[in-house]
C-alpha cells in the first residue's frame, strides 16, 4: 500500500505533463465544428434545394 501512495503522485504528474493528446483533441474539435457547419447549412438550404429540384423535374417532364 505504501508503494501506491509513493507512485501515484508521480504518475499523475507525468499524465498531466503529457501533451501528446492535445493535437488529437484539437483535430476532433475542428472536425466537429466543420460537421456542425455542414449540418446547419444543409438544414437551412435543404428546403430551397427541394423546391429547386422539384421545379427542375417539372421543367424536364414538360420537354
Amino acid at each position: 500500500m505504501l508503494h501506491l501512495n509513493v507512485k501515484l503522485p508521480a504518475t499523475v504528474g507525468k499524465f498531466a505533463a503529457d501533451k501528446s493528446g492535445v493535437t488529437a483533441i484539437e483535430y476532433v474539435l475542428i472536425a466537429g465544428g466543420i460537421a456542425l457547419a455542414i449540418i446547419v447549412s444543409v438544414g437551412l438550404l435543404g428546403g430551397e434545394l427541394g423546391v429547386l429540384f422539384g421545379d427542375l423535374q417539372v421543367s424536364l417532364a414538360g420537354m
